[in-house]
């Protein structure tokens, strides 16, 4: 599984990830708040399936 996200995408999909958790644990948005966890994950792994569908990779290119 190669990595393809990165940078800031990786650091907002945690964030929202889990903001929207925190609210539905709250009850304040209702159950598809826990749909939170899918950038949640997305963001923790550094990989996302539709990324790899779509063709997108938002790493940076490593330099050897």
């Amino acid at each position: 599984m190669k990595s393809n996200v990165g940078g800031i995408d990786r650091v907002l999909r945690i964030v929202v990830g889990l903001v929207l958790i925190g609210l539905a644990a709250t009850n304040t948005v209702g159950w598809w708040g826990w749909l939170g966890a899918v950038p949640l994950l997305t963001g923790l792994f550094s990989f996302c399936p539709l990324y790899t569908l779509l063709g997108v990779n938002s790493c940076p290119v490593k330099k050897s």
